[in-house]
């Protein structure tokens, strides 16, 4: 009995390793993915005549100036970062509300065409956004709708990515016996669920309302071919607009300063909708 109520020292020490090891390769990725952000931000410091001469990793003294260069330069920074909020921040919320939506119905009711239009969705989700670009130009011509957000916010309403992450986080998330309880007690539909789904889905759609603002904030593809006029265009236009300058007018500091103040907002979208998921995750575990 004491030999095997004992601990087995190797299976500790086994442990400890699996541990160390998760450590450090977390780390190693850690420092992977976060080094690139402090190169970009070390650039943004250094003058054009600085970049020229190599790589460093100590910073310079020309933040300020390059930042006071993109500001009052020929690129109008502050209409395009307030474009680019507004579609982006429009997109993400459209996106995952109704995608949440969409999977909510084909997860909470039944009808004959319900594997169907799972299998379909998912089937919208292989064909690339360049495959269907011509057609999609067509049509936003004939409606008259270039140099207009509309164009690149209400297509994000149809995102089969954001639905099949939904339907798989409701399938272990969302039993179907809480939404049979709201209904005895006579709740209506939409209100089940902007009361009770939505709530529970907060993990999910933090993660999908990430993903989807960063998605549509670093899109350069579709605004460009719908985007016309200077005072419409998004900032991944404008910074493709800087580094094509001609050669005398062409400022890397610049350039690098510009991608560093394009990187902050979704910096700051991803801290505030970091703790819901931290929350969700807690939860979860709780309840383990």
């Amino acid at each position: 009995m004491r030999a095997s109520s004992a601990q087995d020292p190797n299976k500790g020490l086994g442990i400890k390793a699996r541990r160390a090891l998760s450590y450090i390769v977390l780390a190693i990725v850690s420092f992977l993915c976060l080094f690139w952000f402090y190169v970009l931000f070390i650039n943004a410091t250094r003058s054009n005549a600085e970049l020229t001469r190599g790589f460093t990793l100590v910073p310079s003294k020309n933040l300020i100036k390059n930042l006071t260069n993109v500001m009052t330069g020929t690129q109008p920074v502050l209409t395009g970062l307030i474009n680019s909020l507004i579609i982006a921040g429009c997109s993400a919320a459209l996106s995952t509300y109704f995608s949440t939506m969409t999977a909510y119905a084909i997860h909470a009711y039944d009808f004959k065409i319900k594997k169907f239009m799972f299998t379909f969705i998912l089937m919208v989700m292989m064909i690339p956004t360049q495959v269907t670009a011509l057609g999609f130009i067509q049509l936003v011509s004939k409606m008259k709708l270039e140099d207009s957000f509309i164009p690149l916010i209400v297509p994000t309403i149809a995102a089969p990515v954001t639905f099949f992450y939904m339907k798989q986080y409701m399938e272990s998330n969302l039993p179907l016996s809480l939404l049979e309880a709201a209904r005895i007690d006579g709740s209506g539909e939409f209100r089940t669920f902007n009361t009770i789904v939505l709530p529970l889905m907060k993990p999910a759609i933090a993660v999908q309302a990430i993903f989807t603002f960063v998605s549509s904030w670093n899109n350069y593809f579709t605004p460009a071919l719908i985007l016309h006029a200077d005072k419409k265009k998004t900032l991944p236009i404008l910074i493709a607009q800087l580094r094509s300058a001609d050669f005398l007018k062409f400022d890397m500091g610049q350039v690098y300063a510009m991608i560093a103040f394009s990187i902050f907002p979704v910096i700051v979208v991803y801290l505030f909708l970091s703790k819901f998921i931290v929350q969700g995750v807690a939860l979860g575990g709780v309840k383990g």
